[in-house]
């Protein structure tokens, strides 16, 4: 009797996963307890690139929210639904799946957009406070409104590798990630290989969409809806987003914004400048 009743509580309690409407299998984790931090992850990578800052705010009385975005890492693989708006509606489906209130939403790179475009579509009755953290925040495409953007051949040259030979160009691409192509930098064939692994664990159709999901999504108004107290943190070398048309604009945006530049900080920050980061997020979490 006691085994049945231990087996029916074992399968009733919440499994790793969580249905969205469509079908899509959501992978997440969820570590700690206390006032929640729900982390999104970029591309194209997936919830283990938060993991340091998990653990340590974990330890911290906090509990921590990651999940894999469709497409990437563990959760299912769709061939539709690889856009920024589906991306944040399957946020708000985690969320509130798993009641989370009074969250401080953490997005980095494409999370960035996906945190700022929740927010956008289902608004800040659920959130506390916001972090961006080297966001593609508000437009990373070159347009005539945006003339200081990233131009469509680069982002015509990323499909082209992730179409070509994925494995390959998701190696070279985490050494400017991280800022490992600089002079004296310290590089780690351990956390290029993290990226590497994460990315291949991206599907390809994922993979694909998400380059015109990061690169075109105009985040402007979504960014003006954000009525919470929000920390943007960005490195000021940063090779992917460069900042220039990302957190400087992104500040202006979010009236009351506090921006914080890292010297010298690759795209990466969360694997190059972990401790800083942790200190940071603690901090801002804190205040």
């Amino acid at each position: 009797m006691t085994d049945g009743v231990a087996h029916k509580a074992a399968q009733a309690a919440p499994g790793p996963m969580i249905a969205m409407q469509d079908g899509t299998q959501i992978y997440y984790k969820d570590w700690g307890s206390g006032q929640p931090a729900v982390f999104s992850h970029g591309w194209p990578l997936n919830a283990d690139a938060w993991e340091q800052q998990m653990f340590f705010l974990a330890s911290n009385g906090y509990r921590c929210v990651a999940h894999d975005r469709r497409g990437h890492g563990r959760s299912s693989q769709p061939w539709t639904g690889n856009d920024m708006d589906t991306y944040a509606d399957d946020l708000a489906a985690v969320i509130e799946a798993l009641d989370l209130r009074d969250i401080i939403l953490v997005g980095h790179s494409t999370g960035g957009g996906e945190v700022a475009r929740y927010i956008g579509r289902h608004g800040t009755s659920r959130v506390a406070k916001a972090i961006l953290v080297d966001a593609i925040t508000p437009l990373m495409l070159k347009t005539v409104a945006n003339p200081g953007g990233t131009p469509i051949e680069a982002f015509d040259a990323i499909r082209a590798g992730v179409i070509t030979d994925r494995s390959q160009f998701f190696k070279d691409l985490a050494v400017s990630f991280y800022g490992f192509n600089r002079p004296g930098a310290k590089v780690s064939q351990g956390i290029i290989d993290m990226f590497w692994m994460q990315g291949m664990l991206c599907g390809l159709p994922g993979a694909y969409d998400c380059v015109k999901v990061f690169s075109e999504t105009d985040l402007t108004e979504d960014l003006k809806k954000i009525d919470v107290p929000t920390l943007i943190i960005h490195g000021d070398d940063d090779q992917i987003v460069p900042i220039a048309d990302s957190a400087y604009l992104a500040a202006k945006l979010v009236e009351g914004s506090t921006l914080k530049v890292y010297p010298g900080g690759p795209h990466g920050v969360a694997a190059t400048h972990t401790d800083q980061l942790n200190a940071d997020l603690l901090a801002f979490i804190r205040s």
